[in-house]
């Protein structure tokens, strides 16, 4: 699946559920934040060892890849409310970083 069908699916769910009143910037971005919040939550008391360890714990992986999953579906549907393409900043930005970020001289 393409970013583009992605896009279209939430937006033919939403339709269906009358919900694109509530799909403004303002809500979307709220609504982003507190998946994120919700994914900081999972690792949030866990050494750094425990949170690259995630996956020994089948339901605190399935709490992150539902949590992912939310924060990606919420961001799609911030930059398409917004018209934002984010393929194309995305990689801007890495372009912008690989300038103010040089690679370390070994």
């Amino acid at each position: 699946m393409t970013l583009d069908a992605l896009t279209q699916r939430l937006r033919d769910f939403a339709a269906a559920r009358d919900w694109e009143p509530f799909h403004h910037p303002k809500n979307l971005v709220m609504a982003l934040s507190g998946e994120v919040g919700e994914l900081i939550s999972l690792f949030q008391w866990l050494t750094p060892e425990g949170a690259r360890a995630y996956r020994s714990d089948p339901t605190l992986t399935t709490n992150v890849r539902d949590e992912i999953a939310d924060v990606l579906l919420y961001l799609i549907q911030l930059a398409d409310s917004l018209d934002i393409d984010l393929l194309e900043v995305g990689n801007a930005k890495v372009d912008r970083n690989e300038t103010r970020f040089p690679p370390v001289q070994r």
